[in-house]
């Protein structure tokens, strides 16, 4: 099972990071250790000071696929859910001003979240009009709506497939709106796909 992330793929986050807009999707991996289930804490790690949530649709592959058609794409994902992709800002500005790789920043231990369960696509009505957000301590601090992405579900589908054959459970975490910022220790954090919690867990 892999985790694929797609970064850069909502134009307000683009701009609050002061990064450029990509001409294609631009993606990085997760290992399958850097999941977080079950509503499970997520713990700090002592060798970061500024890790910064990130809330994100994530698609659920549900079948073999190798340079999938854009036309083609629906078929190869069933259920949509909700994810925090954990970011060690602080790692990561590090990593980038040296010209080198940033995995260390994004792939560690639990800085996949994945929500407690997965809703059909077939339960939305309009791929590109899902809202969801996340609340850190009863505040709404991220809210997005799939209509915004510069990449929709079936470009990025389409578009990773070409590189990476993609096999059945694979996720793929679509990119985050803007609003990310730092978790501290006693943070509690929910997040919703549209009026439902899938998320509710706290920062140690």
């Amino acid at each position: 099972m892999k985790i694929i992330c797609i970064g850069r793929n909502y134009v307000a986050h683009i701009k609050e990071l002061s990064n450029e807009v990509p001409g294609e999707p631009v993606f990085f991996m997760k290992p399958d250790s850097s999941l977080l289930r079950n509503n499970d804490p997520f713990f700090i790690p002592e060798w970061t000071n500024d890790v910064h949530h990130e809330i994100e649709l994530v698609l659920r592959i549900s079948r073999l696929g190798k340079g999938i058609e854009k036309r083609f794409a629906h078929r190869y994902y069933q259920q949509i859910g909700l994810g925090i992709d954990f970011t060690a800002r602080d790692v990561q500005n590090r990593l980038k001003e040296k010209g080198l790789p940033w995995e260390k920043a994004k792939a560690f231990d639990r800085a996949a979240v994945i929500g407690s369960s997965f809703l059909p696509a077939g339960d939305f009505p309009d791929l590109k009009n899902i809202e969801f957000r996340l609340d850190v301590n009863g505040k709404t601090v991220q809210s997005g709506n799939s209509g915004l992405m510069i990449y929709d579900f079936d470009d990025i589908v389409s578009y990773v497939s070409q590189f990476v054959t993609l096999k059945i459970g694979d996720l793929i975490y679509t990119g985050t709106p803007a609003g990310v910022g730092p978790v501290k220790t006693g943070d509690r954090l929910e997040g919703y796909l549209k009026d439902q919690k899938l998320l509710d867990f706290q920062v140690k």
